[in-house]
């Protein structure tokens, strides 16, 4: 005998198609209802930028630098000061534009494209940020301080601190070099990089001896300070370090052809 069916309910629903059926079609709502949270969670999530992506981000220590590349403190060039920078290799050469210039009795080289390009009465200033520039700023300032109008480049061309202040104090106790008269024997013949980045460099000077053949090495630091090279001295004041009699030029570029 067949099961009438009429335990299932007096209804009659297990009997209608089961899409038919109210059970199967709230089931399928509810899944779908699921469904649909599922997807909406899943596109929502994909919009958001993990850990705050969309957020600007931060700027780099490249990106905050001024447009010389400079590195230590205030570097903007001062006004009317531009350089070509490129060149950040040790030279090998003097530049094609050197020449000397005279000052006191003395000469010193400088160049139209590696510096200084200001003069300011015995402080000449705006050099290349290269390894040329460090190298004419140091032939230059170190050369200033024989003269009458010391005080000037000190305060205005040399790194402030103790070894500021010791340069001072000991120099106060010298004469001038007159800046007039016979032109001294002796002279720059050349010179070394011994070290260079962005910030610092220290390098030698090969000093022509009033002897004929023989040569003196002296080393001297400078550093990239509001937007020039300054002399950095010893704390306790000494510009020059290193120095040395040298038989020749083997190691230095010379400024001589």
């Amino acid at each position: 005998m067949l099961n009438s069916g009429r335990s299932r309910g007096g209804s009659g629903e297990w009997e209608q198609p089961f899409w038919q059926q109210r059970g199967w079609i709230l089931s399928a709502g509810f899944l779908l209802v699921l469904l649909v949270l599922a997807v909406f969670t899943m596109v929502s999530s994909g919009d958001e930028d993990p850990a705050g992506a969309s957020a600007a981000p931060s700027p780099t220590p490249s990106a905050t630098k001024d447009s010389d590349g400079g590195g230590n403190g205030s570097n903007a060039r001062p006004a009317g000061c531009r350089t070509d920078d490129s060149d950040q290799a040790k030279p090998a050469k003097a530049p094609a534009d050197f020449r000397w210039k005279a000052d006191g009795t003395g000469l010193v080289p400088v160049s139209k494209t590696a510096g200084p390009l200001k003069y300011d009465g015995p402080v000449w200033s705006c050099y290349a940020h290269t390894p040329m520039g460090a190298v004419l700023a140091a032939h230059a300032i170190t050369d200033h301080l024989s003269y009458p109008g010391w005080r000037e480049v000190v305060e205005r061309q040399v790194v402030p601190g103790t070894g500021r202040d010791a340069l001072i104090a000991s120099r106060s106790q010298e004469d001038d070099k007159p800046t007039s008269g016979k032109a001294d024997a002796g002279g720059y013949a050349g010179f070394s990089v011994l070290s260079y980045n962005k910030d610092e460099a220290t390098l030698m000077f090969l000093l022509r001896s009033p002897n004929a053949g023989t040569y003196g090495s002296a080393s001297v630091t400078v550093r990239w300070q509001d937007g020039d090279w300054k002399l950095a001295p010893d704390p306790d004041g000494t510009v020059y370090s290193g120095m040395a009699q040298v038989n020749g030029t083997t190691g230095f570029v010379t400024w001589e052809a």
